[in-house]
């Protein structure tokens, strides 16, 4: 294997594989990819609502978990994060959302140029094949695969319709000229089967003589002559191995791992490095600061007719059923992304957009065991959109094995608190239009008792789980926190940039997945010197 590239890439992920298309296009310059999980093989990712299946499956999952979260009765959330080609984009349940125009327009507000709403659509566009077809907002040319499901379910639509009854309008297009509104969500799939950042820019790439893709290879540590950055160190096949880049090395681990391996690098605050004896190369103190996640909390409710996924799964007839309708025209329960429909709305009439986004699921679970309940249920669920508490990802060792100590720090801020007691209230409201009523005999957790601000509030705190959007890590901007600079390259250093959802100096409103796949391309473009 020729140990020498162009360009390095750590962690074939969202960003990472739109990385190595784009940077192996040309045929100019020598790629190397390097993923510590295995190839995406695994059936349960390709079939839509597996995500369920690999979601808390450790043969392709990090299955991180946070420090005892204060806040939320010192309980261990778990932290999926994808471990095979595709990453995240691989398990994730495929909602496609691309955030609000304000969210860029903060960005670039922050001191990053470049990165205003009108700077990101390009690339939004630029990575999108849209099956509605092209239009001002979307694009239908590039390798991302962006589709509706095929289904339209009673149960959802009386969502919508519920939405509708309160005032907040039906919205088809979560990512056209306003997010506002409830609807079915579109997804990352093509013709029922998910379209992962894998199946759409890097199995298309592996083909190129230029680029190389090294799966189970885990990366220790960014090797340095003083702040440049000239390599990695990786260990692959049971032995350490070493790679030289003659132009970068492109961090690309995600908000968790991007911190980390900056950390064990010796790129971070130096007081950390120290404790660990670890030599500093460069003290960051922002490195692993500013970590922001989407927290959910979800009501489950009794329903009055047999029409949910529940009941599907406990008839022998309806489950064949199922898996023939799939097999045959790809469509189905099989076929849906984690929340049927949902949306986004405010929770008070004076803000100026969304603070909350629902998902709607015809189907329930308790989420400890990815099993369904024996009974007909349904769920919706409620986050608020742009978190104020801000947490810490930080290693606790040398050990590049031994994963971070993660303290998201939720509801830290009195203003989340409050944000997700409205949410609750507002889906309570939902639930007690007539379009949803007549679909409930009774409201099963946290159930009618509890009703005081001081209960639902404590319901938040025992039951509440993140939404996988982790962000923030390796924040872009100028001041004394920002690890990347508007290029994101890394602050006081040569030859080194960090591209993935680490980077957003706020998370963005809604899903992550769709944002961070604009990144890498915008990134790509910086890279290679395009115009961006």
């Amino acid at each position: 294997m020729d140990a020498r590239y162009d360009y390095i890439i750590v962690g074939a992920g969202s960003a990472g594989c739109v990385l190595a298309n784009r940077l192996s296009e040309s045929g100019e310059h020598r790629v190397l990819l390097l993923e510590s999980g295995g190839p995406d093989s695994n059936r349960w990712i390709h079939i839509p609502i597996g995500f369920g299946k690999v979601m808390f499956d450790r043969e392709v999952n990090w299955m991180f978990e946070t420090e005892p979260e204060a806040r939320m009765h010192g309980r261990n959330i778990k932290i999926p994060r994808g471990r095979v080609l595709g990453g995240s984009s691989s398990i994730n349940g495929l909602i496609y959302i691309r955030g609000q125009r304000e969210d860029y327009d903060d960005w670039r507000a922050l001191g990053n140029p470049g990165w205003g709403f009108d700077d990101c659509l390009p690339y939004f566009k630029k990575s999108e094949h849209q099956t509605r077809g092209a239009d001002a907002w979307h694009g239908t040319d590039g390798p991302l695969c962006v589709s509706d499901v095929k289904d339209k379910h009673p149960l959802a639509d009386a969502f919508v319709a519920a939405g509708e009854a309160l005032g907040i309008r039906r919205n088809p297009d979560f990512n056209g000229a306003s997010q506002e509104g409830l609807g079915y969500f579109q997804g990352t799939a093509r013709n029922g089967r998910r379209c992962s950042a894998a199946v759409g820019y890097l199995h298309p790439a592996m083909k190129r003589p230029n680029l190389t893709v090294v799966t189970h290879a885990h990366t220790s540590r960014i090797l340095t002559q003083g702040t440049r950055a000239t390599g990695v160190a990786y260990t692959h096949a049971g032995a350490m191995q070493q790679a030289y880049a003659d132009r970068e090395v492109i961090v690309a681990a995600g908000a968790i791992q991007s911190p980390q391996l900056l950390q064990l690098s010796g790129i971070g605050p130096g007081e950390l490095l120290q404790r660990h004896g670890i030599d500093v190369v460069k003290a960051l103190p922002g490195v692993g600061r500013n970590l922001q996640d989407h927290l959910q909390s979800r009501i489950i409710w009794r329903c009055t007719e047999p029409v949910t996924v529940n009941d599907d799964l406990m008839s022998l007839r309806r489950k064949i059923g199922i898996g023939l309708k799939y097999a045959l025209s790809r469509s189905g329960p099989l076929s849906w992304y984690a929340g049927l429909a949902g949306g986004f709305a405010r929770t008070r009439s004076e803000l100026d957009r969304p603070d909350v986004q629902f998902h709607f699921f015809p189907y329930s679970t308790d989420r400890v065991d990815p099993s369904l309940h024996r009974f007909s249920g349904f769920t919706m669920s409620v986050c608020k959109l742009r978190p104020e508490s801000r947490g810490t990802v930080e290693i606790k060792s040398r050990d590049p094995a031994a994963a971070p100590a993660i303290a998201p720090n939720f509801l830290e801020r009195e203003a989340d608190v409050a944000t997700m007691l409205d949410g609750l209230k507002l889906v309570r409201k939902l639930a007690a239009t007539p379009a949803l009523a007549r679909w409930i005999s009774a409201e099963y957790d946290p159930g009618p008792e509890c009703a005081s601000d001081d209960q639902l509030v404590d319901f938040i705190r025992n039951k509440a789980m993140t939404v996988y959007h982790p962000a923030g890590t390796c924040m872009m901007g100028s001041d004394e926190n920002a690890v990347v600079d508007q290029a994101l390259k890394v602050h006081g250093m040569q030859s080194l940039r960090v591209v993935d959802a680490s980077v957003m100096p706020v998370v963005t409103s809604g899903n992550t997945n769709a944002p961070v796949i604009m990144i890498a391309e915008k990134a790509a473009d910086m890279i290679l010197g395009k115009r961006a």
